[in-house]
Formats: structure tokens, sequence, C-alpha cells
């Protein structure tokens, strides 16, 4: 199964694709998509969506991963961001791509085996998990990949109960 992790963001968009073959995760792209402070928003969103359906076309994933949206001090920077999450699952959807959604504790719980892990902690073991030589960068990257092998980790539990 090929999944794509996806941090949602209007300046930088960090996503991952890895392939889950029976217990063992394998990257196969990450990197970041970045747009200008130059550019209307219109024209960021819709290089966001361009771009991601590139990478959908070429790893071919059969699942998208996202962190569920959490702010609490910059409402702004909020809005932003849910925009360019909007666009997340517009791409995925018109792909046909499951999505699934995990909470920030979720991640942290299923990556490190604690829920308030740290974020050099979960690099980390983001590293460890697909067998990097360094620490995914940016944190965009690296979040990334930590909501896609998430959502690996649930596979089984999912499929138990029919949600894949």
């Amino acid at each position: 199964m090929r999944i794509v992790g996806i941090d949602p963001g209007y300046g930088r968009t960090g996503y991952g694709v890895i392939e889950l073959t029976g217990n063992r995760l394998r990257p196969l792209e990450f990197g970041l998509i970045e747009t200008s402070t130059k550019l209307s928003m219109e024209k960021r969103l819709l290089q966001i969506y361009d771009s991601l359906l590139e990478i959908f076309s070429r790893r071919k994933p059969e699942s998208l991963a996202l962190e569920e949206l959490f702010f609490s001090r910059n409402v702004t920077t909020g809005i932003g961001v849910s925009q360019a999450r909007g666009v997340v699952l517009l791409a995925a959807a018109q792909t046909g791509l499951q999505v699934a959604e995990y909470k920030p504790v979720q991640i942290k719980q299923s990556i490190t085996g604690y829920g308030k892990a740290e974020k050099q902690q979960i690099q980390e073991m983001v590293r460890m998990f697909l067998g990097l030589q360094d620490v995914p960068k940016p944190d965009d990257v690296a979040d990334a990949l930590a909501v896609a092998i998430t959502h690996a980790h649930m596979v089984p539990y999912l499929s138990k109960l029919g949600q894949l």
C-alpha cells in the first residue's frame, strides 16, 4: 500500500510518500512544496494543488493522511492553513484517495510511544522507521512522513474494521 502524508501550509506544504509491504516501510519520495509570498493566495493554492496532482500521478498512492488542524494563537495563519488543507482534500477527492486524519497526540503516540513527545524525538523516530541516514528537513517534511507512518501503523486495524 502506498500512503502519502501531507503537512499542509500555504507557504510550505510538506509531503512524504511511503510504501507499506507487510510490516515494512519504505520511503518513495518526500519533499516540500513552497509558494512565493509574491503570489496572490489563489495562485499559491493553485500551485499547491497542481504540485499535489503531479505527485499523486507519479507515485500513485492509495491513501492520504493528514494531521487534524489545531491552532489557538494566530487565527490569520490558521485560516490560510485551512485553505491549503482544503486544496489537499480536493486533490485527494478528485484522484480517489482514501483520506485519514489523526490528532497530534495520536501521531506522537504512534511514532514514539509517548503522546507528549518532543519534535526532535518524532523526527529521529521517522528517520529510524524509514532507514534514512539523516532526519528529513525541514520540519514540514518530517511531519508529513510522521503522519504517513502513523497511517501505516493503523492500516491493520482499519482493515479489520472495514474502513480500508
